[in-house]
């Protein structure tokens, strides 16, 4: 049986670390499987193991011209800040996450949604309106001056 997202049908979990020796993740998916993605990120937190220093978490992807953005999303400090909660921040794989700053471990969780795509288009929804359906409907009456 496949995991699910809590009240989210077609959510798989998601998680990766980010470290010193492992100091990017990117995420992506067979963009022939005729599904959409969306990957949901919900926490970032530095793990077992991190140092007192500043860990920022970087998310690189496309923008609207399709150039390559680096967003920084966290930036984690065991002492201030060791855990940050991003309510399931939408991002469209593929993405990357890096850790720009830091040596972590610093962990990344959420989850992958795959919506599939119906074999229906909305173009053969349209034909059910039939113009039976436009007789039944009222005369536009002007507006009274």
């Amino acid at each position: 049986m496949e995991p699910h997202g809590p009240a989210c049908p077609g959510s798989v979990l998601f998680g990766c670390e980010l470290t010193a020796s492992t100091k990017s993740y990117t995420f992506q998916v067979d963009e022939e499987d005729n599904s959409d993605h969306i990957l949901a990120l919900s926490v970032v937190c530095l793990t077992d193991g991190a140092k007192d220093e500043c860990n920022v978490v970087e998310v690189v992807g496309r923008n609207h011209e399709n150039q390559e953005i680096a967003v920084p999303v966290a930036n984690l400090k065991l002492s201030c800040q060791p855990l940050l909660s991003l309510d399931n921040f939408p991002l469209q794989p593929p993405v990357t996450f890096r850790l720009a700053a830091g040596s972590g471990p610093v962990h990344l969780a959420g989850w992958h949604r795959i919506m599939h795509r119906e074999d229906v288009s909305f173009e053969e929804d349209d034909d059910d309106f039939s113009e039976e359906d436009e007789e039944d409907l009222p005369p536009i009456m002007p507006a009274k001056k």
